[in-house]
């Protein structure tokens, strides 16, 4: 039995109140911190439960939020009717578990191409994209006050911190330059309210059932900005797994999301400020890409970082689209 088995069983024991933990899976799922699926015995019964940590307990990424905040914006978001997964405890020093929490298992799908094309969730794709829409609008009544060591950005800062990233790379884009031209043109100024936004919402951070969006993960990224840029992100060509007719997530239309979020209290849809915010998207996941390259040479030679530095092409395409639109 490993060390992670038996401080595992230790906590069920201690502070879920159960009699130990069994079947301990490491995931793979999370592309930057450790996923977990065990199995807690508890009055005859075995639970499914989900342990996210740090890569090794202890290496915690200067860019997140901490596994700590994370699970109290997933506490603050379910208050505000946003599905998430149930968090039972966040873990402390004594657990020698290192940082993170454990929540509920959520059963669904997360894999973004099933979802955008798999015939199980075929009944549910119709209105996944105004559900999307619902829950951003409910993400977004959540008080930044409550959160105060969350990252503030203005749109303009947002821009210099992926130029200065593009530039860090050494390797020069021409479309990415002038997709940078583009952004400082059309940069809007800062909101009048900024709002606490998740700042990775799409396919692929939500787990999906026949009955719609059953959770929200992923909330390492928040922060408090323009609520746009979630609506934004949703629809860049990265997140449609291969149906581009389809903007919202490969599953839905623009038009259906922003309803969604303006009927559930969202406010109206700027639709100028969420088309920048498509647009900076699709140069953000470009320049994250383009990063990977680095990585593949450097600290993490693995195939992952390889095939995800590839994919700085496509968004290169999704740029020239954009901007000739």
């Amino acid at each position: 039995m490993s060390e992670l088995d038996q401080a595992l069983g230790a906590l069920a024991r201690r502070r879920l109140g159960g009699e130990g933990a069994g079947e301990v899976t490491r995931l793979s799922a999370g592309a930057t911190q450790e996923i977990w699926r065990f199995m807690l015995d508890k009055d005859s019964a075995r639970t499914p439960l989900i342990l996210r940590r740090a890569p090794g307990g202890t290496r915690v990424s200067e860019s997140a939020v901490g596994l700590e905040t994370e699970a109290r914006l997933i506490v603050a978001a379910g208050g505000a009717g946003v599905p998430v997964p149930a968090v039972l405890c966040v873990l402390e020093p004594d657990d020698g578990l290192g940082h993170g929490f454990i929540m509920g298992f959520v059963e669904g799908e997360t894999l973004g191409g099933r979802i955008a094309r798999g015939e199980a969730l075929a009944s549910a794709r119709p209105g996944l994209a105004r559900q999307c829409g619902e829950i951003l609008a409910r993400i977004h009544t959540l008080d930044p006050g409550d959160f105060p060591t969350l990252r503030r950005a203005t749109p303009a800062e947002l821009v210099s911190q992926y130029q200065a990233a593009y530039r860090a790379t050494a390797w020069p884009r021409p479309v990415f330059e002038l997709a940078f031209r583009w952004l400082a043109d059309h940069c809007p100024p800062p909101p009048a309210k900024p709002r606490l936004v998740h700042g990775d919402f799409r396919n692929g951070n939500l787990i999906i059932g026949p009955d719609g969006v059953r959770a929200v993960l992923d909330w390492e990224i928040a922060h408090v900005a323009d609520p746009m840029e979630d609506l934004g992100w949703i629809c860049v060509n990265s997140w449609r797994f291969g149906v581009a007719d389809k903007p919202v997530g490969g599953f839905g239309l623009r038009e259906d999301l922003w309803a969604g979020y303006e009927a559930a209290g969202g406010g109206p849809v700027d639709r100028d400020r969420a088309r920048f915010w498509e647009v900076f998207g699709s140069m953000r996941w470009g320049v994250m890409c383009s990063g990977m390259a680095a990585a593949f040479r450097g600290v993490d030679p693995s195939v992952e970082r390889a095939v995800i530095a590839r994919r700085t092409s496509e968004t290169e395409v999704d740029l020239m689209r954009l901007l000739a639109a």
